[in-house]
């Protein structure tokens, strides 16, 4: 099953392991901490990002107490 939310810091990790500060700090700035992967298929395209290969962001643990 596909994901369909998942972390914005996920997401710009693979920005900056891959040298593209400037496209990770936008992305930081413009988007909530969880992205909807539906609604930013576009986007992710884009910047060569696979839905696919993120973690669902309710699958991941954000370092909060419940």
């Amino acid at each position: 099953m596909a994901a369909k939310t998942a972390l914005k810091a996920e997401i710009v990790s693979v920005l900056r392991s891959r040298g593209l500060e400037a496209r990770a700090d936008w992305f930081d700035r413009e988007l909530s901490e969880v992205v909807d992967l539906p609604h930013n298929r576009s986007l992710l395209s884009t910047l060569g990002i696979d839905p696919m290969m993120l973690a669902e962001a309710d699958d991941v643990s954000c370092g909060q107490d419940p």
